[in-house]
């Protein structure tokens, strides 16, 4: 799910390629959020990248 925020793609978008629902994946992605303590999709790929995650 994270390598996938880090595309261009909508969370509409990445439901439809990983066969989930749309809310899984806005559930999946606060989880995301949450843990890397980011506030969006920008903020939670370099903070996965100082990780070491991505």
């Amino acid at each position: 799910m994270l390598r996938a925020l880090c595309g261009p793609l909508t969370l509409r978008e990445i439901a439809s390629e990983l066969y989930v629902s749309h809310n899984t994946v806005k559930t999946q992605v606060r989880a995301i959020f949450r843990k890397l303590d980011a506030h969006d999709r920008s903020g939670a790929i370099a903070r996965a990248r100082e990780c070491g995650v991505l």
